[in-house]
């Protein structure tokens, strides 16, 4: 590790209302920052990719002010965005990812912006490629995974693919395994939940957690009845962008209980609130579910399930979900998510070769 003990990674993940983004020495933080934005301040962008010299800008300003010198960084990985379906991995950000994260396929998101406001900046730099590593759109789906029911409604993957990833290989190298040797079924817990069966080093299959399968979250609805959800869409009370709200946004825990906070909702729980109770058991019950679904895809054949993510804070939650499923395999904890140290860890490893970056096409 001495040969990049001075060489710098600087990370970059864009959010809807929040610009995170870090400088690591191999994977030890050095600088880690995380500004908001207000309403007033994206308003004034028609598009996302309007902001991309506002963001870029605040990036630069607060890096130079932390008084790190850019001619050190030898990386600039940025969080991939909504791109066409792709394997798990880091890519180089060239002209056709530039393309595409300008027009996505699937439409605007502000970590769009993590690739274009890396590429740019490191072309500015003497010594510094731009990446960008397991963006959600990841796609290593089995064949048979793909099958819904109806030709024209095939299962997708998106998911929280960049932190399931790097918890997996945290957890393989903790046990002084490799990832690509294991089966693991890796559960996020966030503002979405996604659920995956990770069969040597490939996620053959996991819910579509961005607006449409698995388990209810703290804003989006999961699996719903679907010839009542047809229903609902055709009654004439709602238009397409309200179903679309209520599904992704004002579902889940919003719908229930009026909030997004799993926080909030332990604390209604921890005072007796016995409806409060019954909802956040339902969610516990449900990712137990999934995680039983992801078993069977593995043949049971399983040598731990991970769970992590913001809510694997709340013991409460989570031995909900543990009691569930123990037998099938060791449940191990790795609570919150660190999305920079995860790009960098990604960086690092084609800085050190242990992995080739991968060509976008």
């Amino acid at each position: 590790m001495t040969e990049i003990q001075n060489i710098h990674i600087l990370t970059i993940n864009p959010g809807s209302t929040s610009t995170k983004f870090g400088v690591f020495v191999g994977t030890d933080p050095v600088f880690i920052k995380n500004i908001r934005h207000s309403n007033e301040e994206l308003d004034r962008f028609d598009k996302i990719t309007d902001q991309f010299n506002f963001r870029k800008g605040l990036i630069l300003d607060e890096v130079n002010e932390a008084g790190i010198q850019l001619d050190t960084i030898r990386a600039v990985v940025g969080r991939g965005g909504l791109l066409k379906p792709i394997e798990s991995g880091v890519y180089a950000v060239n002209e056709a990812m530039l393309r595409d994260l300008r027009n996505s396929p699937l439409g605007e998101h502000a970590s769009n912006l993590g690739g274009l406001i890396a590429y740019d900046i490191a072309k500015s730099l003497p010594d510094a490629n731009a990446y960008i590593a397991n963006p959600v759109v990841v796609d290593e789906l089995d064949e048979i995974a793909r099958i819904s029911g109806h030709p024209l409604l095939p299962r997708i993957s998106i998911f929280h693919a960049l932190n399931q990833k790097a918890v997996a290989r945290q957890h393989a190298k903790s046990i002084m395994r490799k990832y690509e040797e294991m089966n693991l079924i890796v559960v996020h817990l966030g503002g979405g939940i996604t659920v995956g069966a990770h069969k040597q080093g490939r996620v053959v299959d996991v819910n579509q957690g961005l607006d449409g399968e698995g388990p209810f979250s703290p804003e989006r609805t999961g699996t719903l009845p679907v010839g009542a959800l047809v229903r609902l869409c055709y009654s004439g009370k709602y238009t397409e962008k309200e179903v679309l709200k209520m599904i992704k946004g004002e579902g889940g825990l919003v719908a229930y209980l009026g909030t997004n906070s799993a926080y909030e909702v332990e604390q209604m729980v921890q005072q007796g609130n016995e409806k409060v109770a019954l909802i956040y058991q339902a969610m516990a019950y449900q990712v137990a579910k999934e995680i039983g679904a992801m078993a069977t895809v593995l043949r049971f054949n399983v040598d731990g399930i991970l769970i992590t993510g913001g809510i694997a804070h709340d013991k409460y939650f989570v031995n909900l979900v543990i009691e569930r499923v123990h037998r099938i395999a060791p449940v191990h904890v790795y609570p919150g998510e660190d999305e920079l140290k995860a790009l960098a860890m990604n960086g690092l490893r084609v800085l050190n070769k242990e992995t080739e970056p991968k060509v976008y096409q």
